[in-house]
């Protein structure tokens, strides 16, 4: 019987999914299901959903929700993790701050100050959990939902041994998207795609065994909605010939072309995908909200009779666990350790690839090179980032402001000084939640 452990149940909509997907695979239907969450009151919210799916699934599944970790790890053959470390009112100066010295976020949670801060303030818990794996369930796989993914499952992948991986929907969402633009079944599709988390890159897109790419290039170039839905995407694809992952929103801040000045934000970021690329905050002005509503938003779900389909969603993370305990295997692309998977990458680095799950654990494909123009925007960011989580480990407050001095839009925008001075900023407004910083002062 297998047990999984839920870290940050209290993400309801990430629970509830996954549950769900985990207890329809016959090896899995009697898990033992360990919630955890700091909070007292979500956890109970994610408690009462989930025996619902298994009371109207008929499982023979078990449930536990406990506030404490340990207890929720211990013997588990799987972790997920959903976790925010800081409530809404703390990373929102991750976003304003920037803002008031000119840099312009639309979501803020992977990259950029915004997302280095995030990092700083999560890595210290990412730590703690696979150190307690390490004792309570050293043979567990933990997969990772939690942003900023790339420098998280770097410190994770530094410190531990653990098997993890972390887990994001933006390759197969891209994917899918290809192939709805160019009119194929996605069961005739095939790809490679690899880099980095948010940023990777599809090296072949074929259809029927045949390159692909020509078609997109005509769609794009001949349909003005298919433009217009991913404007940044399709600048990107149409200057450096691959087609990149994640939405126009995440990607107009990974780089210096188009957030830097508000003619270019009209211009390229003001149409497209459902996060909005143009709009200031867009992400948390959503949170923000979320804040004030989750509460009776759950509570009228629950009096709606909690309406929810038990047939298995598109998430990777409950096949990969039945690959695990060993049912069929099962392929994905995950952030994992860059064993020389890339080749023109850094050695150790996070990288997103494609993986094999199955009895042994995770085994990640070997890619080889990928096109300098594409190599080159990710050799940047991965330095960033190697930056952050050093700083993050070790706790210096020098490197946090040498890794956000090479941020590609924050560099096109603000000159040393000035980035100096916003970090120093933003370190006195986390000071309070950066537990391996013995100073903050640069």
């Amino acid at each position: 019987m297998a047990k999984i452990a839920f870290i940050g149940a209290g993400s309801l909509g990430f629970t509830r999914g996954l549950v769900r997907d985990v207890l329809t695979f016959p090896l899995l239907e009697n898990a033992t299901i360990s919630l955890m969450d700091v909070n007292k009151e979500r956890l109970e919210f994610a408690r009462k959903a989930v025996g619902l799916i298994i009371e109207r699934g008929g499982y023979p599944a078990k449930i536990e929700a406990t506030l404490d970790r340990k207890e929720a790890l211990k013997g588990a053959d799987a972790v997920l993790c959903t976790i925010l470390s800081g409530d809404v009112q703390v990373w929102r100066h991750d976003i304003e701050i920037p803002k008031k010295y000119g840099v312009d976020t639309n979501i803020g949670d992977t990259r950029g100050p915004s997302g280095i801060f995030r990092a700083l303030r999560t890595i210290p818990v990412m730590v703690g959990i696979v150190k307690d794996m390490e004792r309570y369930c050293p043979n567990a796989l933990l997969l990772n939902y939690t942003n900023p993914m790339a420098m998280l499952c770097r410190a994770m992948q530094r410190v531990s041994k653990i098997q993890t991986s972390g887990l994001c929907h933006s390759v197969q969402g891209t994917a899918n998207m290809l192939a709805n633009w160019i009119g194929a079944p996605m069961n005739e599709i095939d790809y490679v795609c690899a880099g980095i988390n948010h940023m990777a890159w599809y090296t072949e897109f074929k259809w029927k065994g045949k390159d692909a790419y020509p078609l997109i290039r005509k769609a794009i170039a001949t349909n003005k909605k298919i433009y217009n839905e991913e404007q940044v995407r399709n600048e990107m694809f149409l200057a450096l010939d691959y087609y990149v992952t994640e939405s126009s929103g995440h990607n107009s801040e990974y780089n210096w072309w188009f957030r830097k000045r508000p003619d270019l934000i009209a211009k390229y970021c003001t149409r497209g995908t459902g996060w909005n690329p143009g709009e200031y905050a867009y992400i948390l002005k959503h949170y923000l909200h979320t804040a004030k509503s989750w509460k009776k938003d759950t509570q009228d779900w629950f009096a709606q009779g909690a309406p929810m389909s038990l047939e298995r969603g598109h998430e990777y993370a409950a096949s990969i666990i039945n690959a695990y305990k060993g049912g069929e295997p099962f392929q994905f692309n995950g952030n994992v350790r860059n064993t020389n998977l890339v080749t023109n990458l850094p050695p150790d680095a996070c990288v997103e690839v494609p993986v094999v799950a199955n009895r042994r654990g995770l085994n990640a494909i070997h890619v080889g090179a990928l096109p300098i123009q594409c190599a080159a925007l990710n050799n940047l960011t991965i330095a960033v980032e190697e930056m952050a989580v050093e700083a993050a480990l070790t706790g210096d407050p020098k490197l946090v402001y040498q890794s956000i001095a090479f941020d590609p839009l924050t560099a096109a925008v603000l000159s040393l000084a000035e980035i100096k001075k916003m970090v120093q900023e933003m370190l006195k407004k986390n000071k309070d939640y950066l537990p391996t910083f013995k100073r903050i002062e640069i």
